[in-house]
Formats: structure tokens, C-alpha cells, sequence
């Protein structure tokens, strides 16, 4: 298994040709769907749309939400192809993290002019080795 910080690299570089390749402007769910080609064909396993469920004073509610793409059942990727990207984009994120008790994840999005401008790392109390 990659370690965590060799993983998110690797979605970086295949997220940049695709952007290169593709360009801006197309549909969160284009991104999505051909990143998730790219990684598989590499191989790494990717869950799409992955339903998470959620724990709330003693009551599971099923499906309360889906993230984007979790690579590696531990790398949250959540794909936007938005003008600009908030801070309410990263809180969201941060949120998944925490739910899913996961380490990392990665806002991307595809929208401006290169992709390094739309990358955000986000971490739930990760370290990395040293």
C-alpha cells in the first residue's frame, strides 16, 4: 500500500494531465468520472460517489452523504469545477475527513487556467513520517 503523501502526488500528477488534456470548463461529474479511469487504469482502486453513512446521538442515518472519489479507502478527493474555490469548499472537506475518520484529503478543482492554482490539501490530524 502507498503511503499517504506518495498517494495524494500521484492524484496530483494524473488530476494536471487531465486538466492539460481536457482543459477547463466541463462538468464536475467529467472530471470525476475520468479521473476515476485514469487512477484505475494505474492501478488504484477507487470507490465513486461512495455513500457514507453517519452517527448522530445513537442513530445512524444511511447514505447521508456521498464524497466524490476515496482512493485507497483513505485519500478523500472532492472534485469542483468552480470559478473560485471558498473556504466553505474546504470546511466541507474537512467535515468528510472528520465523518469518515480518514487522514487527508484533496480539493481540486478544474476550473482555472492551470490546475496547480486549484489544488487544496486538507488534513484530519495527519503527520506525515518523518
Amino acid at each position: 500500500m502507498r503511503e499517504i503523501d506518495e498517494l495524494s502526488g500521484m492524484v496530483v500528477d494524473h488530476c494536471i494531465r487531465i486538466h492539460r488534456e481536457l482543459g477547463p470548463g466541463l462538468l464536475e461529474s467529467v472530471y470525476e468520472l475520468v479521473l476515476t479511469g485514469s487512477l484505475v487504469r494505474a492501478g488504484v482502486k477507487v470507490d465513486r460517489q461512495k455513500a457514507i453513512d453517519i452517527c448522530f446521538e445513537g442513530q445512524t442515518f444511511v447514505n447521508a452523504f456521498r464524497i466524490d472519489l476515496l482512493v485507497d479507502d483513505r485519500l478523500v478527493l472532492e472534485i469542483k469545477s468552480v470559478e473560485r474555490l471558498s473556504n466553505l469548499h474546504a470546511k466541507q472537506l474537512l467535515t468528510y475527513l472528520r465523518l469518515t475518520q480518514q487522514p487527508v484529503g484533496l480539493l481540486l478543482n478544474f476550473s482555472g487556467e492551470t490546475m496547480k492554482e486549484g489544488i487544496r490539501r486538507v488534513v484530519n490530524n495527519h503527520r506525515s513520517p518523518m
